[in-house]
């Protein structure tokens, strides 16, 4: 297997075969997906799939990498709102972000939360993001509490864990679960609880969150 093609070609192939097979398994899921199936959306033969991929199962743990990869990322967008932004402005930016990024992989997403129940190498893949994103998460309360912003009683770990959480497990009701829910209203309930969790008042900056979202059930637009 060449996972690493050295020819432009090669690497172009094996990018068709990624971009199909996450076609595929959004359509079919991953136990009816089908290598052939793959293969012919790629527009390349069942051989060559092998030649770039071990099994449909690494290809989907390098699909359910990436898109994790990418989520995560999103929260960098807080980070670009400039000096003036306040952390509750972050928070916010944050929110959106990731609720966005999760709505566009919302079908793909839905398939790599059901492998996730009994596959470990994609449980390991979530778990990897999950820890990545409480580590920042983790810094930025410490920060805040060492600025005299946020709740010194709080403990940053925990904090980061059931915060980090509480936003990915809406995303996932609203996008896969099918929960209705305005964006913009989500947005703004989401950063509202982040800033009361952690005791960040009017000193904290920004805008602060709309006490109760208008249209909260009026569809995840």
């Amino acid at each position: 297997m060449d996972a690493e093609p050295r020819s432009a070609k090669g690497r172009r192939t094996r990018a068709r075969l990624f971009e199909a097979g996450k076609v595929v398994f959004e359509r079919d899921g991953f136990l009816q997906a089908r290598i052939t199936d793959i293969a012919a959306e790629a527009n390349v033969s069942h051989g060559s799939f092998y030649h770039y991929f071990d099994s449909k199962e690494s290809l989907f743990r390098e699909i359910a990498e990436e898109v994790e990869v990418r989520l995560v990322s999103m929260d960098d967008i807080a980070q670009d709102l400039g000096d003036g932004a306040g952390p509750i402005d972050r928070i916010r930016a944050a929110n959106k972000a990731y609720l966005n990024a999760y709505k566009k992989e919302a079908r793909i997403m839905r398939v790599i939360e059901e492998v996730s129940r009994y596959n470990d190498d994609v449980r390991s893949v979530r778990s990897k993001r999950d820890d990545y994103l409480a580590a920042r998460l983790e810094s930025a309360i410490k920060r805040l509490q060492a600025e005299g912003l946020a709740d010194t009683r709080i403990d940053e770990r925990y904090a980061a864990t059931a915060l980090g959480g509480m936003v990915a497990k809406f995303a996932e009701m609203m996008f896969v679960g099918g929960a209705r829910f305005d964006m913009q209203a989500a947005v703004e309930q989401l950063t509202l609880l982040w800033a009361n969790a952690l005791g960040l008042g009017p000193e904290a900056g920004g805008r602060a969150p709309a006490a109760r979202g208008t249209g909260a059930k009026s569809g995840a637009a």
